[in-house]
């Protein structure tokens, strides 16, 4: 009789255990269904050859603010992060935009429908922050909840050493990647515009980005309505 309510006892106490300790979900299961979702997504290999030649690819830059909600494909994805800011000398790990002493202290996050992602050059992937779509943070315009993707263009003001023109850097920064998506999606036929009207402290927090990441530019991407 002892032995079984000793063994009823064991068998309570290891439900309790395992009750307490499973994920929180409260009553929509937020917190931890990002956790289930994190992942690290990589992408498709980049095609570096062929495009527009470069000096038509300058004729046709512009901005352009109308965006259909076609979603853009993996591969053409991997291409226009490579482009913005990929690898393109493996033996060092430099990239096709400059960044001040070599300080690559300029992330890209993209924002798409499924959720926000991180991404990495060195491994050319794309690692999930967030499973919420969060473009309506990512604009005030009305257009950026509607395209297929935004680029969010973070500084790292902790690689910037100290007493530098971080704002000044972080801008540049910004502008080169810009830049280089701006002539990628001319030569792919995609819209694109540079925008600075964000909430930077919501979609800091939405993002949850550390303190010393700092929004300087958005970039919204997509095809022609």
């Amino acid at each position: 009789m002892k032995k079984t309510i000793i063994t009823t006892s064991i068998a309570v106490l290891v439900i309790l255990a395992a009750i307490y300790f499973l994920p929180f979900n409260g009553e929509t299961g937020e917190k931890s269904k990002v956790t289930e979702h994190t992942q690290s997504i990589r992408l498709p290999d980049p095609v570096k050859t062929g495009g527009m030649p470069l000096m038509e690819a300058l004729q046709n830059r512009k901005s352009s603010r109308t965006f259909s909600g076609k979603k853009i494909e993996m591969q053409m994805l991997s291409n226009l992060l490579w482009a913005a800011n990929g690898v393109n000398r493996n033996e060092s790990g430099k990239r096709t935009a400059p960044t001040a002493n070599d300080t690559r202290a300029m992330d890209i996050y993209v924002i798409m429908e499924d959720g926000a992602y991180l991404f990495n050059p060195d491994e050319h992937s794309i690692e999930q922050i967030s499973d919420k779509d969060l473009r309506e943070f990512a604009g005030r315009q009305d257009f950026v909840k509607k395209a297929p993707l935004n680029l969010i263009y973070v500084s790292d003001y902790s690689k910037l050493k100290t007493g530098s023109e971080k704002e000044i850097y972080s801008g540049s920064h910004a502008g080169f990647i810009g830049q280089n998506v701006y002539l990628f999606c001319a030569s792919a036929g995609l819209n694109t515009v540079v925008r600075a009207w964000v909430d930077k402290d919501v979609l800091k927090k939405e993002m949850n980005l550390k303190e010393d990441a700092h929004i300087i530019l958005a970039q919204t991407i997509g095809f022609q309505e």
